[in-house]
């Protein structure tokens, strides 16, 4: 069980960082779905140094799981209204499927370190 939480630990730290990164740099793709998502551009900002802080609290985690739980929570909340977000304006399910995935490991993080 040690295993598969560090894996998925792992998963949600790389995901968040890479996600968060392209937000504050601008990439294309993601200012691209905020336009769709019908959300400011200065929310794409805000909400990538939110992911890279859920980034830092899941290696921070590594060593006090209680921290990799709370930011579990953190996450899990972010991802939840993310999917409403794509939900809102009826994307298909392959855009909102990132989100609702790492919704589940978040909760899945919640679970084994809480």
């Amino acid at each position: 069980m040690y295993i598969l939480s560090i894996i998925l630990q792992s998963w949600l730290l790389f995901s968040m960082a890479f996600f968060g990164g392209s937000k504050i740099a601008g990439a294309k793709h993601q200012v691209d779905l905020f336009e769709e998502i019908k959300l400011p551009q200065w929310f794409r900002i805000v909400t990538g140094y939110v992911q890279i802080a859920g980034a830092v609290g899941l290696v921070i985690g590594y060593w006090y799981p209680e921290v990799a739980a709370w930011t579990g929570v953190m996450i899990g909340i972010m991802m939840l209204l993310a999917c409403l977000s794509h939900f809102r304006v009826k994307h298909p399910i392959g855009k909102t499927f990132p989100a609702i995935l790492n919704l589940l490991i978040a909760a899945a993080i919640v679970v084994l370190f809480g």
